[in-house]
């Protein structure tokens, strides 16, 4: 199929060139009646390319499912992150030729090495690919040229202003543009507004390439639903939405996916597939947003909301458990609701809920804050110049992805209020401060928890041995619920109610301040 498309591209080249010829002439030049010779010339030019191209590559179906079925299809996954990288490495496995396509050198390095840099993605599994020539990687976009199927997995984070940025979609597509081969199919699964995969993805190549989507080419959009650190779901057995610009470019698209994937789920367009998964996100951020705004509440009213959710969570119909922590993260959570609104607001709508949400849960981190500047006050300890240790710097548990992670802005938080604050992170064994300068993890010990005046567990890793912590910490803040099961009056969790009795806790302090402690190597004190 490929050299087919290659000969086909190379004629579809001429009549381009054929085109560019037509219209290097000047009409100014011209009489009136020479200039309607023109039009008429350039319309019938336009309407023999398009009727050859039509016999130069007739809709793909039944090559298609041929080249589908025999896996001699070639694809190109641009983006190699989180999500692009383990979707390439799916391919691959079900037989596909995959090659990776990504501006950081450094990622294109390792894998060409046979080492991961995503969790979940196994050395053993990249070797084996890539000896096997199923999987390859590159930066250059030239590659586009050999490929069927092209898959775009590139970031969309925010703006400044906190609107979105497709900066890499569009760099992407304008990279790819120049290599396109007739009868490609083009998806993209970044997290996007409605409308991007017409605005920023149909419509850049239709203009460059004087292509019909449906016809010449195909594009569909298929959201990315991946789980970091999941081990119950990953790319093949989550449900994979896809909305088609027309109904050929759905039903090649679902024919590919459905090749390797365990469950795909078509839409009737793009639009739909974007809004789908920013709702799924946005549903969320809301129930997460509910439950942050009553933590705050049961702590004052002495109610366990803990308890409280788990006791709602024995309904077996019409509620669904979500839970407190010290605030939102992640490539998901912060932003897809920040597209959907900002969509909304572009037709004249506004969606109270999402920045209500939006605001309530960036809100936590400043709570968890003054809820331990108010702890640390309890027992004699102003917060300047407290040794505060950070369990866990990852946005969620046992994963080492730092992206919008509470955990940093409650370090800059108390790094403002003057505390001395490390951190610990099995996962992430350094990042970079706002000032640029990186700051290593320290290592989990006794020692560790012995030097702090207070320990905030801000991710739940399960490399912790959280009893060992409450051994020998003289003050716990759990945002995590995470010492559920321990021994030790000197824990305090997120949600449950404020206590007054801190026995073991205060003596610990007492004794360390009898002791003359000044610090031993984590931090000044």
């Amino acid at each position: 199929m490929q050299e087919d498309i290659s000969t086909n591209g190379r004629e579809a080249e001429r009549l381009e060139v054929e085109e560019m010829s037509e219209n290097s002439l000047n009409p100014e030049e011209k009489g009136q009646e020479e200039k309607e010779k023109q039009a008429q010339t350039r319309a019938g030019h336009r309407g023999r390319k398009q009727q050859r191209l039509k016999q130069l590559y007739p809709k793909p179906q039944q090559t298609t499912l041929q080249c589908i079925h025999d896996r001699s299809l070639k694809a190109v996954v641009i983006g190699l992150g989180y999500v692009g990288l383990p979707m390439a490495v799916e391919m691959a496995q079900s037989g596909y030729q995959v090659h990776g396509i990504d501006i950081d050198a450094g990622k294109v390095a390792k894998l060409r090495a046979g080492h991961s840099y995503i969790i979940g993605i196994e050395d053993e599994v990249l070797q084996t690919l890539l000896e096997a020539n199923r999987l390859t990687a590159g930066t250059d976009y030239a590659a586009v040229a050999g490929a069927d199927v092209i898959v775009i997995c590139v970031p969309t984070p925010l703006t400044d202003k906190h609107q979105p940025d497709i900066s890499y979609i569009s760099s992407a597509v304008g990279g790819m543009t120049p290599y396109l081969q007739l009868g490609s199919l083009v998806i993209l699964e970044s997290t996007t507004y409605p409308g991007t995969t017409e605005e920023h993805v149909k419509q850049p190549v239709e203009a460059a390439r004087g292509w019909t989507a449906g016809e010449h080419f195909y594009v569909c959009y298929s959201p990315e639903r991946v789980d970091p650190g999941s081990v119950h779901y990953g790319v093949k057995n989550t449900p994979k939405i896809i909305g088609g610009s027309t109904p050929a470019c759905l039903n090649y698209g679902t024919q590919f996916y459905g090749s390797f994937l365990n469950e795909v789920v078509p839409v009737s367009s793009t639009t739909v597939a974007e809004t789908a998964k920013l709702f799924e996100n946005t549903f969320r951020s809301v129930n997460i947003a509910l439950v942050n705004e009553l933590t705050p509440a049961c702590e004052q009213m002495g109610v366990d909301i803990w308890e409280v959710l788990q006791a709602a969570a024995t309904k077996p119909f019409g509620y669904m458990p979500f839970y407190p922590g010290p605030g939102i993260g992640g490539h998901c959570i912060p932003i897809d609701p920040i597209y959907l609104s900002w969509a909304a607001n572009r037709q004249g709508s506004e969606l109270r809920f999402i920045e209500l949400a939006d605001a309530t849960n960036r809100q936590m981190p400043e709570h968890v804050v003054q809820r331990a500047t108010a702890l640390l006050e309890q027992r004699g300890r102003s917060i300047r110049g407290a040794r505060v240790v950070l369990a866990g710097m990852a946005y969620k548990k046992d994963i080492d992805d730092l992206r919008e992670s509470p955990a940093l802005d409650v370090f800059r938080l108390l790094s403002v209020a003057g505390a001395d604050v490390v951190f610990t992170d099995p996962m992430v064994p350094v990042f970079r401060q706002d000032d640029g300068s990186m700051l290593q993890s320290r290592p989990a010990s006794p020692e560790l928890w012995t030097w702090a005046d207070l320990v905030i567990i801000t991710t739940d890793h399960s490399a912790f041995d959280y009893q060992e912590m409450a051994d020998h910490a003289p003050l716990i803040f759990d945002t995590r619920n995470a010492t559920a099961g321990c021994n030790g009056d000197n824990i305090v969790v997120l949600g449950q109610p404020e206590r007054h009795d801190y026995g073991r806790a205060q003596s610990l302090v007492q004794e360390k301040v009898a002791e003359g402690e000044t610090g031993d190597g984590y931090g000044e004190s």
